[in-house]
C-alpha cells in the first residue's frame, strides 16, 4: 500500500503545482517525505479570517487514501473547529465508517475519493462557516455563539495579524 499511496500523493502534488487552487498552497515539508505536507490557507474573503496566512501540516498515513490525513495548524488560529493545539476537527478528516456517537453520517466522514484539494476546500469552508455543534475548541465556540462581533472577532483579528507577520518566516 505504501508505494500506491506515495504515487497517489505525488500525483496530487503535481496536479496542485500545475493547476493551483484558489485559497491555499501546498508543498512538501521535506522533499524526501511525501507523507508530510505544509499547506498555507489564505483567510477566505468576506470572513473574519480574511487577509490571514495560516500555515498547517498535513500528515498522511501510509495506507492513504484508505485512511485520512491529520491536519494541524502551526499558525495560531482561534476557531471553534480547531483545537487549541492546532488540530483540525472536521468530518471529512474523521476515520471512515459509522460515527460511534451517531453525530455524523458515514458519507460525511473520510472517503477514499477525497484528495488534498477536497480536504482544503472543506477547511476553507470551515473557516467561513464554523460548526458550533461539534467544537474542538469549546471556548472559541462559546464566544462565536454568544459574542461573534466582540471577543471572538478580536481574537481572530489578533491571529490574522500574527499570521501576516509570520507569513514569510
Amino acid at each position: 500500500m505504501t508505494e500506491q499511496s506515495s504515487l497517489l500523493l505525488r500525483k496530487q502534488l503535481a496536479e496542485l503545482n500545475k493547476n493551483p487552487v484558489e485559497g491555499f498552497s501546498a508543498g512538501l515539508i521535506d522533499d524526501d517525505d511525501i507523507y508530510q505536507w505544509e499547506v498555507v490557507v489564505i483567510g477566505p474573503q468576506d470572513t473574519l479570517f480574511e487577509g490571514g496566512f495560516f500555515k498547517a501540516n498535513l500528515t498522511f498515513p501510509h495506507d492513504y487514501p484508505l485512511r485520512p490525513p491529520k491536519m494541524r495548524f502551526i499558525t495560531e488560529i482561534w476557531h471553534p473547529n480547531v483545537a487549541k493545539n492546532g488540530d483540525v476537527c472536521i468530518s471529512i478528516l474523521h476515520e471512515p465508517g459509522e460515527d460511534k456517537y451517531g453525530y455524523e453520517k458515514p458519507e460525511e466522514r473520510w472517503l477514499p475519493i477525497h484528495t488534498v484539494e477536497t480536504i482544503m476546500i472543506s477547511v476553507i469552508s470551515m473557516l467561513a462557516d464554523p460548526n458550533g455543534d461539534s467544537p474542538a475548541n469549546v471556548d472559541a465556540a462559546k464566544e462565536w455563539r454568544e459574542d461573534p462581533t466582540g471577543e471572538f472577532k478580536r481574537k481572530v483579528a489578533r491571529c490574522v495579524r500574527k499570521s501576516q507577520e509570520m507569513a514569510f518566516d
